[in-house]
């Protein structure tokens, strides 16, 4: 068990980070101890680093926190598989777009293409459901 100040160093965060992301309900204390120090399970610095790769994608700490409650569904392949398509169809649009939309296009279709990069590398270490 690590304290918040131990999380917050291997995690390369701040204390209040680690803080800030436990009020969030991002990250939970597995226990406290007998002063009252929350203690955390050394998978909480691994979760703190997916959080941080997907702030840096632009994906909002509200959404995080609500993706990360939800349980690891079954209909993940399927779910990824349709980003691929939507990324496809946006490929599509922008070849066949002017020159404006087609820049557009192409940005929209660069941030998708990383998102779903991300939820793969994400998944990829996931134990599988159920």
């Amino acid at each position: 068990m690590l304290r918040i100040g131990e999380v917050a160093a291997q995690a390369g965060v701040s204390p209040r980070t680690v803080d800030f992301y436990t009020s969030l309900g991002l990250i939970t204390p597995a226990a406290r101890t007998g002063g009252n120090y929350r203690l955390y399970s050394p998978e909480v610095v691994e979760r703190i680093a997916t959080i941080r790769t997907l702030e840096s994608h632009g994906v909002p700490l509200q959404e995080i926190a609500a993706a990360l409650r939800q349980p690891v569904g079954e209909d993940l392949d399927a779910k990824l598989g349709q980003l691929d398509d939507a990324l496809h169809a946006l490929q599509a649009a922008a070849r066949h777009s002017d020159e404006h939309a087609n820049g557009l296009l192409t940005a929209i279709t660069a941030r998708a293409h990383a998102l779903i990069t991300t939820a793969l590398d994400l998944t990829a270490g996931l134990p599988p459901p159920g």
